[in-house]
This record gives C-alpha cells, sequence and structure tokens, in this order.
C-alpha cells in the first residue's frame, strides 16, 4: 500500500502501511474513529497479536467484536457491552413473566368457558327431561347418566330360538 491508502490503524500509529498489514481489511481508513477507539481500550499490539492468532475467516468478525467492546467501554468505562446484556437479560425475564402471566389467564378463562358450556348443557338436558315428562315420556330416557346397554349376539340368538320353539 501506498502512504495515501494507509489504513486507519496505520495512520493513528503515524506508520507505513505494509502490504500484508493485518489491521487494514478491519480498519479502513473512511472510519478512523473505529480504530481510535479499539486502540484506546485493547492496544493497537493487542489487536494484532489477536487478529493474527484467528484463522482468516473469522478475523472480521472478531474486529467487529472488539469495536463493539471498545465502543460501549469508552462510554461506559465501568461496565462496557456488559450493562446492555444485563438491560437485555432483565427484558427477557420481564417478558417470560408477563408470557406466562397471560398463558395463564388463558388458561383460567379457557377453564371457564369449559365449565360455562358443561353447565348450558346440563341446563338443555334438565329441560328436556322436563319437557318430557309434561309429555308423559319416561324421564329416564333423555337422562345422560344411564351406561350405554351392551347385549351378547348369542344371547340374544339363544332367546330367540326359545321363542320359536
Amino acid at each position: 500500500m501506498s502512504n495515501s491508502t494507509r489504513c486507519a490503524a496505520c495512520k493513528s500509529l503515524r506508520r507505513k502501511c505494509a502490504q500484508d498489514c493485518v489491521l487494514a481489511p478491519y480498519f479502513p481508513s473512511n472510519n478512523p474513529q473505529r480504530f481510535a477507539c479499539v486502540h484506546k481500550i485493547f492496544g493497537a499490539s493487542n489487536v494484532c497479536r489477536m487478529l493474527k492468532q484467528l484463522p482468516i475467516p473469522v478475523r472480521a468478525a472478531a474486529a467487529d467484536c472488539l469495536s463493539d467492546e471498545a465502543t460501549h467501554r469508552v462510554q461506559d468505562p465501568v461496565y462496557g457491552c456488559v450493562k446492555i446484556i444485563d438491560q437485555l437479560q432483565q427484558q427477557i425475564t420481564m417478558l417470560q413473566h408477563e408470557l406466562a402471566k397471560t398463558q395463564g389467564e388463558i388458561a383460567f378463562y379457557r377453564a371457564k368457558q369449559a365449565q360455562q358450556s358443561r353447565m348450558t348443557q346440563q341446563a338443555q338436558e334438565e329441560q328436556m327431561s322436563r319437557d318430557s315428562v309434561q309429555q308423559g315420556e319416561p324421564s329416564w330416557l333423555y337422562s345422560s347418566h344411564l351406561e350405554p346397554l351392551y347385549f351378547d349376539l348369542q344371547s340374544i340368538l339363544d332367546f330367540n330360538q326359545q321363542n320359536d320353539q
């Protein structure tokens, strides 16, 4: 690289930018503030060492993480990114509580609706029973509490044969 196209790191450090500059791809000259934060928090030699130890495909993500942490650390020297992480965890906990409360309310209203449905059905059955008594029909005919009758087919055939004889 020539002097006119030095990366932000080399410009900040006032040195020539070599062809194989580790920092050049991640700290372009058009964003000097990005490297300034990283340099202030981590130091240029530490950043170079960290990036050299990583495989090339993950260096960009690492540089982004370093930049984010450095930016937040400059803004809040005590907590940095931890403050944001803590706020997000509190928000997740609050939303989980709200979700549990809402699910409980839904379960309550569904149970209440099912109970009302059963009560309505019982009231209809009782009304049918009263109507049938008024019409002279036996009330047990409409009772929902009776167990179904089951017949043994062989018993019916035997009964029919006895009556035929």
